[in-house]
């Protein structure tokens, strides 16, 4: 046992012996090849002695100009010897030696020279002898280029060239054109003077495609209500004076500096991308890539979070790919922002020449196109957001553009603000069927109104043989019209129901409202009656599958969490949002959704809009029948007359009639008798006869007693007048 355990211990004194001896012969050649490359540097300089001076003049006949790059060769190979790290990379290396054998050789061509030493004259004279002159000549210039190729970053020098004759040629281009303006007077010097705005910026790349950037382009508008589409004309629309403009340019940073950490970032993980586009919207820009076959998507999605810490910016959205287009989109956030003004987009074209009586303006996207929503086509819409994202802003800019468009023959609200706050200053609007409710069982009031009204043009387009709204006035209203009847068909005007905060009157009364939503959004589009819901509570709770299922426009703005955003979209994206009216638009006919900066109008334009509305349309209207149980709009201001409770036709439930007569009939009132007379459940049971008291058909509870009919007794009392009491 004891003999192993020494030969082990023989055998480990070996090895350490052994590495010691060659730990001593390795840091001695290092040292003699150090001091060497020293004295032989030295010598170049003729400060090395007679030996140095020899030794010297021996290097130089053999290698040349070579001698001069010796010393350095020497004093790396020492320090590769010691240390065991090469100084330089492999490849580098490779390189040098190449160029290094190929001047030696080009000077060998000229040995009368005699600057490539023995080796040079050698390899040049064989060169020659097999290729000839000319073609050692070419062959030692291609072996340069390879070696530059190896040692140096050809790429960054071709990028360098390139920078460098671009800043040649503007200087040159400066140069020529203050030649030509010394020769103009001053007023035509600003009209050639470019538009910093309207000219593309070209950010050049290296060898790679270079991206053209595109900039956010504010439109000038002109300061007249000329550019309004009047659909009536008994109404003024208020002046396009009262709304502003875009303000302010986007500051987008260094965007040259940007594509390239874009392009590096993906290229560290091994995905080669080149850089196309870049569009600078009012709030992101748009850095488009073009990635490289065979890279998924996925891979390129999943580095969001590596793009926010190399662009030092958050958040960071990605968008892959952009539709319509074989490239990616990351989306930065711009360092400053431009606002967006409705007025800007209420004298755009695609405003002022459309026909669409329903047009609400949205915003601008990053290309700074502007957006609008057709409601007639949408039919119905949901804005969701945080609190403070801007939902607010966004109903304001669509109900302002609308009031703009139409007068209150042709379009006519119904607003709910539980806040009190937001659509309160709508308030004497003609617009308004009525006042704007606050109160959440007005509101429940109003949507069963809707319904009924629904019903009610439904016959109404029955009777006509009319399709939609628009075929019942274009086959209907408008010949009539022509023809100056007497006897004037109805006018159906659009109604467009504005519910501010849904979840709100969801706590209150959540299966009445649900109920409500869904029976007016799956029918109600025919006969021009559309919702416009707003929640800053994006939850499963509030927009339920059903309200999704039957409201395919969705408007979604910054939100807390991912699953925020899918409960509004169906996907994610709207927890990268920017929020000040950053949002998601997605309609039905769209596969994914946009992003567009909503247009901001400020609560004092708001106001002016309605003063002036209030103050030029007050008393000239058309009246209009709506079919409520109110006057018309001519009257109080309140059409459907919302008030009081809710009358027997709008109870909820259907056994009421029954739970009515079953208590008249029997002359006493009480849960257990409804239980069995109905053959319902205790809890149904108990909410008839909460109902029946509060409609006065029962007296209140009296302990055990069963609950006095109220009703029996008026009727009993009615048929007996002469009774002494």
């Amino acid at each position: 046992m004891v003999a192993p355990m020494r030969r082990r211990s023989a055998s480990r004194n070996r090895e350490r012996n052994i590495e010691s001896y060659d730990a001593l012969i390795r840091w001695s050649s290092a040292i003699v090849l150090v001091a060497c490359g020293l004295i032989l540097g030295l010598a170049a300089f003729g400060d090395a002695g007679p030996l140095g001076d020899t030794l010297f003049a021996l290097a130089y006949a053999t290698v040349g100009l070579g001698a001069f790059l010796l010393p350095l060769a020497l004093i790396a190979v020492g320090v590769y010897a010691g240390f065991g790290r090469s100084v330089m990379a492999p490849l580098t290396t490779s390189g040098l030696v190449l160029i290094l054998a190929s001047i030696l050789a080009f000077a060998g061509l000229f040995p009368e020279a005699g600057f490539g030493g023995l080796v040079g004259e050698w390899a040049g004279s064989a060169l020659a002898g097999f290729f000839g002159f000319w073609g050692a000549l070419i062959l030692l210039i291609a072996l340069i280029s390879i070696g530059l190729a190896l040692v140096s970053d050809l790429e960054a020098l071709w990028t360098l060239f390139v920078r460098m004759w671009q800043k040649a040629s503007s200087r040159a281009r400066d140069l020529q054109d203050s030649f030509v303006i010394t020769g103009t007077s001053g007023d035509e010097l600003e009209q050639e003077e470019p538009s910093v705005d309207e000219e593309p910026i070209e950010v050049i790349d290296g060898p790679h495609r270079e991206p053209v950037v595109t900039v956010f382009n504010e439109v000038a508008p002109t300061k007249t209500g000329a550019g309004i589409r009047n659909f009536d004309a008994e109404y003024h629309a208020p002046p396009l004076s009262l709304l502003s403009d875009d303000r302010g340019k986007p500051g987008v940073g260094d965007i040259k500096a940007n594509a390239n950490i874009i392009r590096r970032t993906f290229q560290n993980f091994g995905i080669n991308v080149e850089m196309d586009e870049v569009s600078v919207g009012p709030t992101v820009t748009r850095y488009a890539i073009k990635p490289a076959e065979g890279v998924r998507l996925s891979k390129i999605v999943s580095l969001q979070n590596n793009l926010e810490l190399a662009l030092a910016a958050h958040p960071v959205r990605i968008e892959a790919p952009i539709p319509g287009k074989s490239l990616v989109g990351i989306e930065v956030p711009n360092t400053t922002k431009a606002t967006v003004g409705l007025g800007g987009l209420l004298t755009a074209p695609e405003w002022s020449a459309s026909k669409k009586p329903l047009l609400g303006a949205l915003g601008r996207d990053i290309s700074g196109t502007p957006h609008y929503l057709n409601i007639v086509k949408m039919p119905h819409a949901l804005v969701a957001g945080a609190t403070g994202s801007g939902k607010s802003v966004a109903i304001h800019t669509i109900i302002t553009s609308l009031l703009y468009r139409n007068s209150p023959n042709q379009l006519r609200f119904i607003m709910v603000d539980p806040k009190r706050v937001e659509l309160t200053t709508y308030n004497g609007i003609p617009h308004l069927l009525t006042p704007v409710i606050t109160d959440p069982k007005k509101c429940i009031l109003a949507l069963k109104w809707a319904a009924k009204e629904m019903e009610r043009r439904y016959n109404i387009l029955e009777a006509e043989g009319a399709r939609d709204v628009e075929g019942y006035h274009a086959s209907v209203v408008e010949p009539a019209k022509k023809r100056r009847d007497e006897d004037m068909p109805e006018m159906l005007p659009y109604i467009v129901i504005v519910l501010d905060e849904l979840a709100d009157i969801m706590s209150s009364y959540p299966r009445e409202l649900e109920a409500s939503i869904v029976r007016l959004a799956q029918m109600s589009r025919a006969v021009g009656i559309h919702l416009l819901l707003s929640t800053q509570r994006p939850s499963v709770n509030v927009i339920t599958g059903l309200i999704k299922a039957n409201v395919p426009t969705r408007l979604a703005l910054q939100v807390a969490s991912q699953i925020d955003s899918r409960t509004i979209l169906d996907q994610g994206g709207a927890e990268h949002l920017l929020g000040a009216g950053d949002m998601l638009y997605l309609s039905s006919d769209m596969q994914k959704p946009v992003r567009i900066q909503t247009a901001y109008i400020a609560e004092q334009e708001v106001k002016k809009v309605v003063r002036y509305i209030k103050e030029h349309n007050a008393g000239d209207l058309t009246s209009i029948d709506m079919g409520g149980n109110g006057g018309s709009m001519s009257g109080a201001g309140d059409v459907i007359a919302l008030t009081g409770g809710f009358d027997d036709e709008e109870i909820d439930d259907d056994l009421y009639q029954a739970a009515k007569q079953a208590v008249e009939e029997a002359g006493r009132a009480s849960t257990s008798y409804l239980q069995r007379k109905l053959r319902i459940g205790y809890s149904r049971a108990a909410r008839l006869m909460d109902v029946l008291e509060s409609k006065g058909v029962i007296g209140p509870a009296d302990g055990a007693k069963p609950r006095e009919v109220l009703t029996r007794a008026n009727a009993e009392a009615l048929d007996a007048p002469g009774e002494p009491l």
